[in-house]
């Protein structure tokens, strides 16, 4: 949080919970937390554009919780917003990865009369290869000193055909889950869409899962913009498979779209699909239409998107939709809000294509939380609330005051940006935590997942090898 609201979040944390906007009772923040600097991934040296290649950012893509007080985390395809190449969209030949790391939620004593200050601590950087070569297309290729085919963050890295062949290297994850063992997880992204499963300790690619044909794209491009403009079905450029839940008893995986895919009408249409995923399979059981907000009027209408869904049980999850405004962007934020939704009886859209047909069968939904609401009243403004609350992950039960309640962790990707103007003035844009707390009565039929915590990785176990990486010109 910026110094400068420090004074204004300790005066309105004390205002009591009663005193709380309908759009948001029931939930209140009652934990804070950031991270910066480097990674534990040992790499060296920079970037094309010039950045650390260990630069600890964009945390907040994703966040899943992995027993106890641990969590996983996964940046995106790396940091671009640096000008340095635009026939790549200015991607870098960043390795993916996840982080492990501990909030401190169990050692902390909540109150509803304040928001905890939490110390998130960094235990281990864990790189996403594959066993077998990958298309790295123009792309440097990523080796390591084990026999590891790196992933990457490059767009240019692709061979030709649909834009879901696995054996590409181009990764650009936006949503973890721990398995049902403790021992693997699942991650999707947004250049496939892709859902793949990786051993948890080495990071090594372990399975795939086949989405449709549908959701890919035929004709691909290192620029965003041309392989949109060269494409009438798939999922839209950047705007791939953004959210991933897993069930608690660890059987089904549920992806959500970022936006509509090309043949529902694209970034201009109002309604994504929910794909479900029998993990015993492995195959895609469902298709479920949601519904985007109208932020614009109906006669111009505008839609934000979707950034993470997460498990309250079996059937019901929480969704997260917002804009693109806010701090990073240099703007107001507007939306950022969690709804709840319930996949019990909804209509299976499968067989459907297109905009009108998918509204006609979106599933309901019901507001959970206004988070640009509830973050004002502890003293943020909305220039101060992040324009990329994208992570959503459900935490160990905590006592608030005396009161067992759920926490809810939301987190920020901050594009790997420390720093950013906020109307001309350098602004801290740091990796931020936000702890939530769920009365147990708003979500009665709650169902936390039970995950075994494995050992924490180690070097040597990662396959790093003296920490040595190959990179070479394909």
């Amino acid at each position: 949080m910026p110094a400068q609201r420090l004074l204004a979040v300790l005066v309105s944390a004390a205002i009591p919970a009663l005193f709380a906007p309908a759009a948001h009772a029931g939930v209140s923040l009652i934990g804070i937390g950031q991270m910066s600097g480097s990674d534990l991934s040992g790499l060296a040296g920079t970037l094309e554009n010039g950045t650390p290649a260990n630069l600890l950012g964009g945390l907040g893509s994703a966040i899943a919780w992995a027993g106890g007080d641990s969590f996983l985390m996964t940046p995106d395809r790396g940091p671009n917003a640096s000008a340095w190449n635009a026939a790549v969209d200015n991607t870098t030949s960043w390795i993916p990865r996840f982080q492990s790391v501990s909030l401190g939620l169990t050692s902390t004593v909540f109150s509803a009369g304040s928001v905890a200050t939490l110390t998130p601590t960094l235990a281990a950087t864990t790189l996403l290869s594959s066993a077998t070569a990958l298309n790295y297309g123009s792309a440097p290729a990523l080796t390591g000193s084990a026999g590891q085919h790196y992933f990457t963050g490059r767009s240019d890295a692709f061979a030709a055909g649909l834009s879901t062949n696995p054996a590409n290297a181009r990764f650009d994850p936006e949503g973890i889950r721990v398995a049902a063992d403790g021992k693997s997880v699942y991650i999707s992204d947004e250049y496939g869409p892709y859902i793949y499963r990786f051993d948890r300790a080495s990071g090594e690619r372990t399975g795939v899962v086949a989405l449709p044909d549908k959701f890919a794209a035929t004709t691909l491009s290192a620029l965003g913009d041309t392989e949109i403009a060269a494409n009438t079905v798939g999922r839209v450029a950047n705007k791939g498979m953004e959210g991933l839940a897993i069930t608690p008893d660890g059987k089904t995986l549920v992806g959500i779209m970022q936006s509509p895919l090309a043949q529902d009408g694209g970034t201009g249409a109002s309604t994504v699909r929910i794909v479900t995923v029998d993990l015993a399979s492995g195959k895609v059981t469902h298709e479920y239409a949601y519904q985007l907000d109208n932020l614009g009027t109906a006669a111009k209408p505008k839609y934000g998107s979707i950034s993470e869904i997460v498990a309250i049980n079996d059937h019901q999850f929480i969704v997260d939709e917002r804009d693109g405004k806010g701090l990073g962007d240099d703007s107001k934020a507007v939306q950022k809000k969690l709804y709840t939704i319930d996949l019990a009886g909804a209509d299976d859209v499968a067989a459907l294509t297109g905009e009108a047909a998918l509204a006609g069968k979106a599933v309901g939904k019901s507001l959970l939380v206004d988070l640009v609401a509830l973050l004002k009243t502890k003293g943020y403004t909305d220039r101060d609330i992040p324009a990329k609350l994208e992570g959503l992950a459900f935490g160990p039960d905590v006592l608030v005051d005396g009161v067992l309640q759920h926490s809810l962790i939301v987190v920020n990707d901050n594009d790997f940006l420390d720093s950013v103007p906020v109307q001309g003035v350098a602004t801290a844009n740091p990796n931020q935590f936000f702890v939530l707390g769920v009365s147990t009565d708003l979500l009665p039929a709650f169902s936390a997942q039970q995950i075994p915590e494995p050992a924490t990785p180690t070097l040597a176990a990662l396959g790093l090898g003296g920490l040595l990486l190959r990179r070479r010109k394909s």
